[in-house]
């Protein structure tokens, strides 16, 4: 955790003030084209969920610098736009959420195997294929080789990342000797990816059964962070093969009713904070 992630652990787990700030932009910024955000108005928003006006600045200044965020000045203004390679990152989120979910009950019995041998020295290059590859849904069968269930492209990645020379794709299905379950369990930390869940859960339901009156824009940004850091984690295994109960879907289904009720009015809300330059 880094010294600038300042949320109260009541509000539930702290998220980084750069994931807060991808969710800001994919939520009310990305749908909206080519448009740059004042900073100010960046503050302001980030404000309501505890971060803080330096923390602010400093994740914008890394964030440009990290290619995710262009920056121009309109007069003594500064404003936030984003690059090409952010509203990539974020529309793959937004896939995740929307379109894909939590649940995979229609797996089609593939996996997707990744091989790759990296030079010793290349740490940094190992670390971003590692959390990339996770992401997508992969995990460490063996030390260099990595399964995903479904077929999934990743040769982008690998290109991005230039690695391309260094890694192996293959698509293939197990065989009957295979124990799929206990593969899944000898891959995945099923529990870890569980209790999640059930955090999550249970920390939203409780948010719904409040009577508390809420800030929509703030309690839309904690939840979509929030869900996003959580199914990072999940590969989507197939249905079939997890344990009973398996406490996605109940979890899924919490994340989309308060989504429903926060979306329009923190639409609302952050159509009358935010300043924009085209």
């Amino acid at each position: 955790m880094e010294d600038d992630d300042i949320l109260d652990a009541s509000e539930g787990p702290q998220q980084r003030p750069q994931s807060l700030m991808l969710t800001f932009f994919g939520n009310h910024v990305l749908d909206r084209g080519e448009v740059y955000v004042y900073s100010g108005s960046i503050i302001e928003v980030l404000g309501r969920v505890g971060v803080g006006e330096q923390a602010v600045r400093s994740t914008l200044t890394r964030m440009v610098n990290r290619g995710l965020l262009h920056r121009r000045r309109e007069g003594r203004k500064m404003f936030f736009g984003l690059t090409p390679q952010a509203g990539r990152v974020l529309e793959d989120g937004r896939t995740r959420i929307w379109t894909q979910g939590a649940v995979n009950d229609d797996w089609d019995g593939s996996w997707t195997l990744l091989g790759f041998s990296l030079p010793d020295s290349w740490k940094r290059q190992r670390h971003d294929l590692r959390s990339r590859l996770t992401w997508s849904g992969f995990g460490a069968l063996y030390s260099g080789l990595w399964i995903a269930p479904g077929h999934v492209d990743v040769s982008a990645v690998v290109e991005e990342l230039g690695l391309t020379a260094h890694v192996k794709i293959f698509h293939a299905e197990a065989a009957p000797v295979t124990d799929i379950e206990q593969m899944i369990r000898d891959t995945w930390e099923l529990e870890s990816i569980a209790a999640r869940y059930v955090a999550f859960d249970k920390r939203w339901t409780a948010h719904l059964d409040s009577a508390t009156a809420e800030d929509p824009l703030a309690t839309r940004l904690r939840l979509v962070s929030e869900w996003l850091s959580t199914i990072r984690t999940d590969p989507r295994l197939p249905s079939r093969h997890l344990p009973p109960s398996w406490p996605a879907g109940p979890a899924q289904e919490t994340f989309r009713r308060v989504a429903r009720r926060t979306q329009d009015p923190a639409a609302a809300m952050a159509g009358e904070l935010l300043e924009t330059a085209p």
